[in-house]
């Protein structure tokens, strides 16, 4: 005979029969798997709360003090989400219109699912580098033939398929660990080490575009080095246009972002600048005709709506189950990293567990529509008020890892120093 309370106690002996008592706040996976045996309208309606957030915080909603900043927040929010999107999908390597559906689904799962009421969900550089070494060591350039449209229509369509299924099997793990209660496993990811791999993912972004300026192809995602002395290699095949129409874009979404920060007590919202220097850049490149005159690349048409999603890979998840670990983990750490800044800010609760639930379920729905990884839209800013650890012994080591051994195995070397810390700390 099991009884349940809030705290344990010693067996009562009767004759023939034992009595316990157990504590749910000691064992909360065990409170899901009794439920299915003994359901009550207060144990249903607690699980529901916890796996849906929505249901508890939308009717608490407080429509007329919230909803005009809220509608303001949505816009700017999501035209920035939308532009990063078909940024980050170069980081990918795939074509740009596939970073709407990162940008789209996954934020739209979150809304049901997560916790958080601050973060933004959608493309973030960092996973998309690491989604797009997964996809040029898959897909290389030279894997279908001699570089003509056809060729290129097939390569993007296997890179795509790719992207989606590594996405896919990243929401798979970040789903089986919020079931099984393995959110605890931040902890292990101090904010000192993701500031440094976040730090080193920033360099290799940089990098990482520097094939753009130039019109001889650069090697993909090899270690920073060998890609830096392929373009140093070429660098008389710079594309000028290109060069000083990123240089100016750099330099004014700098400077403009510089003023939102000093007047942010006097502005009313933030000065949209991304949007801004998009319209006006593509207005330019239209009229003057940059493509033909200047040989500079286009996004292109857009398909219109979505496509009809798609179920994985098998052949290609089982390439990339490491990736898929890994991606799941650096995706959850920096989200859950960013939102713990906010929930203690603004004080309210979030769940570790729910939250790899909502990323989990967000990037299977993406991955199925052919999108890739989503994790937290961090800011620089965030980033520095997040991660002000007093371990800098850590993050020196992770941002060097990371830079020179690569995103995957940097980060693998940095964990495992991290806990070789924490063991000869509880050892003096």
């Amino acid at each position: 005979i099991l009884a349940f309370s809030g705290e344990m106690v010693e067996p009562v002996a009767h004759p023939g029969v034992q009595r316990f008592r157990f504590s749910w706040d000691a064992h909360p996976e065990t409170y899901v798997l009794l439920c299915l045996y003994s359901c009550s309208r207060q144990k249903v309606k607690k699980i529901a709360l916890g796996l849906f957030p929505i249901v508890s915080w939308l009717p608490a909603y407080r429509f007329r003090e919230w909803i005009l900043s809220d509608i303001i927040s949505g816009i700017n929010t999501g035209l920035v989400s939308v532009l990063q999107g078909l940024a980050f999908a170069l980081l990918v390597n795939v074509p740009p219109g596939y970073g709407l559906y990162a940008a789209f689904f996954p934020a739209l799962v979150y809304f049901i699912f997560g916790t958080s009421r601050h973060i933004s969900v959608g493309p973030f550089p960092v996973l998309s580098l690491m989604v797009g070494g997964v996809v040029v060591r898959l897909v290389p350039d030279s894997s279908t033939g001699n570089g003509t449209s056809t060729n290129m229509s097939i390569i993007n369509e296997e890179r795509v398929m790719v992207a989606a299924s590594v996405t896919f099997l990243s929401g798979i793990f970040q789903l089986l660990l919020g079931i099984l209660q393995f959110g605890f496993i931040v902890i292990y990811l101090s904010h000192s080490l993701i500031s440094g791999f976040t730090t080193a993912a920033a360099i290799h972004v940089v990098v990482s575009q520097l094939k753009h300026y130039c019109l001889k192809s650069t090697p993909h995602f090899l270690l920073i080095l060998q890609t830096l002395e392929s373009v140093f290699s070429q660098i008389t095949d710079t594309n000028i246009a290109d060069l000083i129409t990123s240089l100016l874009v750099l330099l004014i979404v700098f400077a403009v972002k510089e003023l939102n920060d000093r007047y942010k007590a006097k502005l009313p919202t933030p000065i949209p600048i991304e949007l801004i220097v998009t319209v006006l850049a593509a207005l330019i490149s239209y009229f003057v005709n940059f493509e033909e005159r200047f040989n500079v690349a286009v996004v292109g048409k857009l398909e219109e709506g979505f496509q009809a999603p798609v179920a994985p890979d098998v052949g290609i998840l089982q390439k990339c189950i490491g990736d898929g670990i890994s991606i799941a983990i650096v995706g959850f750490a920096v989200a859950f990293s960013v939102a713990k800044v906010y929930s203690i800010k603004h004080d309210y609760p979030i769940d570790g567990n729910q939250e790899l639930i909502a990323f989990g379920l967000g990037n299977i729905v993406g991955g199925s529509f052919k999108g890739f990884a989503s994790s937290t839209a961090l800011s620089r800013s965030g980033v520095q008020e997040s991660t002000g650890g007093k371990t800098q012994v850590i993050w020196v080591v992770t941002f060097l890892a990371a830079v020179f051994l690569g995103l995957d195995i940097g980060l693998a070397t940095a964990v495992a120093f991290e806990l070789l810390t924490v063991v000869i700390r509880s050892q003096m």
